[in-house]
């Protein structure tokens, strides 16, 4: 399935293309592991605008959303924030994940068999 037009927010294309050139560390290591369709066959793109939001990892085909959650998500506000955005993501078709920082960091290979055991 093709990216539908109607997602991509033009808007956001700078601030992606910023993020995408300056990952953190877990994107990063995580990064090594989804591109080139090396994780289960699967095209991951990273940084992607959708609606109002950028999210770390996006798949169209099964309809995916990874995000990598660093100290800022566990305030109150955005875990508020949070579940805004995985209602709209969800809304759309799409099954979100969500993992810490540490948990890609220091047990990416635990995060990978979530993955597999969990997607479609």
């Amino acid at each position: 399935m093709r990216q539908r037009r109607y997602l991509y927010n033009q808007r956001l294309k700078e601030k992606a293309r910023k993020l995408r050139k300056e990952p953190t560390p877990a994107e990063r290591k995580l990064w090594q592991v989804l591109r080139k369709r090396q994780f289960q066959g699967i095209k991951f793109q990273r940084q992607i605008p959708i609606g109002s939001y950028i999210v770390d990892f996006c798949a169209f085909d099964p309809k995916v959303v990874i995000e990598i959650d660093g100290d800022s998500h566990y305030t109150p506000k955005a875990q508020r924030a949070d579940k805004k955005r995985d209602r709209f993501f969800k809304k759309l078709g799409f099954r979100v994940f969500r993992f810490t920082n540490q948990e890609i960091l220091k047990n990416l290979e635990g995060v990978l068999e979530y993955l597999k055991f969990h997607l479609p």
